[in-house]
């Protein structure tokens, strides 16, 4: 068990409960889907230090919840390595897929590994694609027009399956089970999708149903390359050596989970926070805005919600000495609304501008499919409010149970055609 010398007072703020009165710990699954992890994510904020999280009798971790603080981690690989995990239900353990993984390799392993892949999915490329993309949007947005209850959540889990789906080549009778199965690999804590054998059976069945569907993808797919993303991880070459199999069908569930976990909730945030309040008419007013309003839902919604790291040398953030071996969990939604950055940061403004949100993450770990989900999100907001009016709740919402996503499972809507 780490020590802690003079920083107790560090450890009682934020062990037990982040802050004064809060019942939820910051890592707490239940906080993000009945708690309001905004107001604790704002008083860990005001501490102006970090603060650790006490898990056990051997394992802990240091919040950081503003935006520099963020980018002092994530933009230095060398001081705080993703190798030994990246997710704090990984605490403490050392992660399989450190060095095979993008999410979990450093630099210069990780550029070799992305470089293929980053330029398969360039703003030029996707473009292209832009037909296919809107295809993908209308046949999600459809049941709209009927005028019943519409779940919009549910229909937005599906729709980055779709995109990532058709450009990885995988059956589309296929895609309904990778849904699931990638929601529940994100959430394991939630009711909906937990099996029997509790959070970590979750895991671990998802875990093993996605590699081993990526696996026989990636057999036939050896025997029939094309121009799709999977070929292009086959060919992809490390050290003048294409990856090994294993290391391909890793990042296949890499890539699409990518997709799964940030696409689907800064819609469904908006639809969710602002369906009565006169912002999505001012939206569809004003279109043009859609750029900048995009980038304005992903700072809101930050649907990433931690990502985390370990300390490789002893260092100091925020005056808070943290030590080698200390793991580091970086709280995006937290630094995407510190109010020394963004003025007003819960105000939604269509036209705010710069947005530098950490929403896709910043460094060598930016989401490689940050142009996918920009053009998906472009054009999903740009078809939604030409084409629908009248949004109206039709249900109670209800919130993916992780800390690790930040959205929802469903949000039953309706809607009029214009």
């Amino acid at each position: 068990m780490r020590q802690f010398d003079d920083l107790d007072t560090d450890r009682t703020v934020a062990s037990g409960c982040p802050v004064s009165g809060h019942a939820l710990a910051v890592d707490d699954p239940l906080l993000y889907s009945d708690g309001d992890f905004h107001s604790v994510w704002q008083e860990l904020r005001e501490l102006d230090r970090l603060s650790w999280k006490q898990v056990d009798d051997r394992r802990g971790f240091w919040s950081v919840v503003k935006f520099d603080d963020a980018h002092l981690v994530l933009r230095d690989p060398e001081m705080f390595t993703s190798e030994r995990g990246t997710m704090l239900s990984m605490l403490g353990t050392e992660d399989p897929a450190g060095g095979r993984q993008l999410p979990a390799t450093d630099p210069p392993r990780h550029s070799a590994m992305r470089a293929s892949l980053q330029k398969a999915l360039a703003i030029r490329p996707i473009e292209r694609q832009t037909d296919v993309i809107r295809g993908h949007v209308l046949e999600a947005l459809a049941p709209l027009a009927d005028g019943g209850p519409f779940d919009f959540a549910q229909a937005m889990l599906e729709l980055p399956v779709a995109v990532g789906g058709a450009a990885m080549g995988l059956p589309r009778e296929d895609w309904p089970r990778l849904v699931r199965l990638l929601t529940a690999s994100s959430a394991p804590d939630d009711a909906e999708y937990r099996e029997p054998g509790g959070t970590q059976a979750t895991l671990d069945n998802a875990h093993r149903e996605l590699f081993a569907y990526f696996q026989d993808i990636v057999q036939e797919r050896r025997k029939n390359p094309g121009d799709d993303l999977i070929s292009v991880l086959i060919k992809t070459e490390v050290d003048g050596r294409p990856m090994t199999p294993g290391a391909v069908v890793s990042n296949c569930y890499s890539v699409l989970l990518g997709a799964a976990v940030t696409t689907p909730h800064s819609p469904t945030y908006v639809m969710a926070e602002h369906i009565d309040d006169g912002l999505l008419d001012e939206w569809a007013a004003d279109l043009d805005a859609t750029p900048t309003a995009v980038e304005e839902a992903l700072r809101l919604a930050s649907p990433v919600s931690h990502f985390m790291r370990y300390a490789v040398e002893d260092t100091e953030i925020r005056g808070t000495k943290v030590k080698a071996g200390d793991a580091v969990a970086v709280w995006f939604g937290a630094a995407n609304r510190d109010e020394e950055v963004f003025p007003d940061a819960s105000t939604f403004r269509l036209r705010r501008k710069p947005v530098r949100h950490v929403a896709f993450g910043v460094g060598p770990h930016y989401c490689v499919g940050h142009n996918v989900a920009r053009v998906t999100l472009r054009l999903l907001f740009a078809e939604l409010l030409s084409r629908y009016t009248g949004f109206e709740r039709a249900g109670e919402p209800s919130r993916l149970r992780s800390n690790f996503i930040a959205g929802y499972k469903h949000l039953p809507i309706s809607a009029r055609t214009r």
